[in-house]
């Protein structure tokens, strides 16, 4: 029988441990799947909304004629913890495949387009995208009439998931389509000058 001694120093020991150490770390952050527009958003094939021209193509593909230029551009926080509105609102962006509560406390941007194609419209509609990482993450169609719904992006004229934005019924969501509104759109981080 064999017998075999080593001798290894404390420095060796060491400098073994640190790689091994180091080692683990760099197996987890390969491992870990990175924060992105696609991780957060449960969108199929997330669009891709970097530049206007993008933005205005995905509204068109979803059926709506929409101005050119955004009526307004801003950024607005999605809130770290959802109220009872933020989470209605959040409903219909969950029955679009989005989810704003992955988001909770990020800052992503919000552009408003006219929409200049809905059927009956006396009022103004907007069409409102939420984008964060160049990726669209949310949005809604809103009808500015005394009457008038939020409801998703697609141009479904026949069946539209909306909402009410009268004040009674529990799943009503009132809302002002050019600003957003605790009421239904994530919290305000640039300062904008309120209505009367």
């Amino acid at each position: 029988m064999f017998l075999m001694t080593a001798r290894v120093s404390k420095r060796r020991i060491a400098a073994a441990a640190c790689v091994l150490i180091a080692l683990i770390c760099g197996l987890f952050f390969f491992f870990r799947r990175p924060e992105t527009a696609e991780t957060l958003s449960a969108s199929p094939a997330p669009v891709e909304a970097n530049t206007n021209e993008k933005r205005v193509k995905y509204l068109e593909g979803l059926g709506w004629k929409v101005s050119q230029n955004p009526k307004e551009s801003m950024q607005v926080r999605i809130p770290r913890e959802p109220g009872e509105v933020f989470t209605r609102y959040n409903e219909l962006q969950k029955s679009q495949g989005f989810d704003l509560s992955k988001l909770a406390g990020k800052t992503v941007m919000r552009y408003v387009y006219t929409i200049e194609n809905y059927p009956g419209a006396a009022d103004p509609v907007h069409a409102t995208l939420l984008v964060y990482k160049d990726h669209v993450v949310g949005g809604d169609v809103t009808d500015t009439s005394p009457q008038g719904k939020i409801r998703g992006l697609a141009c479904d004229t026949g069946s539209p998931k909306s909402e009410e934005r009268t004040a009674a019924p529990a799943a009503s969501a009132p809302t002002e389509p050019s600003e957003p509104q605790p009421s239904t759109a994530p919290d305000q981080t640039s300062a904008q000058p309120k209505r009367p």
